[in-house]
């Protein structure tokens, strides 16, 4: 990924790639219960404030993942006319519902931009929950939402390559795998199809 992605850009697709290729020819959940979500967030130590110390319940679980899929179905429809990921293309809400789900998210939390200017850097700005306690989901919302209104959108894609079901960024034009090894996948299995059609 290419140094200037933002922290948004970064955080809504880790959120996206929690659903992966299990390297058997399945599909590999990372949130699959709320140990793997309170150890994603413990690997995500921005995410919230409390993240060193968060410990995710079935209520977290199901919100994140609800979350989850509404973020994948916005991809799949920025990816458009290319083909979504192969993970859950037919079990994504329609695109309105998971706009009205990512938006529902987002609110769970109240906040207020605060700016941070150091002697040096520019000035940012940071947005700060009113009552101190930031909401998982609405955090990741946020980051989604984001991402998504951004720059970095216009770059997303579907991996195509055999079984793999993520998404990436592009970094240059030609670009058409997440990774190398998708690429050698996808050149083995055209290779393999043309000399199957030659025989």
């Amino acid at each position: 990924m290419q140094d200037t992605l933002s922290r948004d850009a970064r955080l809504a697709l880790d959120l996206a790639l929690t659903i992966r290729h299990d390297g058997n020819g399945g599909v590999a959940d990372d949130l699959a219960d709320p140990a793997g979500l309170t150890a994603w967030v413990h690997a995500h130590p921005d995410t919230v404030p409390y993240a060193a110390h968060y410990v995710a319940d079935g209520a977290d679980l199901a919100a994140v993942r609800e979350l989850r899929a509404a973020v994948r179905a916005l991809f799949a429809r920025s990816v458009r006319p290319g083909a979504p990921s192969s993970a859950d293309a037919a079990r994504l809400p329609p695109a309105r519902e998971a706009v009205e789900r990512l938006n529902a998210a987002a609110a769970r939390t109240a906040t207020v931009p605060v700016l941070h200017w150091a002697d040096g850097v520019e000035p940012a700005v940071q947005q700060r929950p009113v009552d101190g306690e930031a909401d998982l989901t609405a955090a990741l919302a946020r980051a989604a939402i984001a991402f998504l209104a951004g720059p970095d959108r216009q770059r997303l894609r579907a991996c195509h390559a055999p079984r793999c079901v993520r998404y990436f960024l592009r970094e240059h034009p030609r670009q058409e795998w997440c990774k190398p090894s998708c690429g050698n996948r996808a050149r083995v299995a055209r290779h393999h199809e043309r000399h199957r059609r030659a025989a």
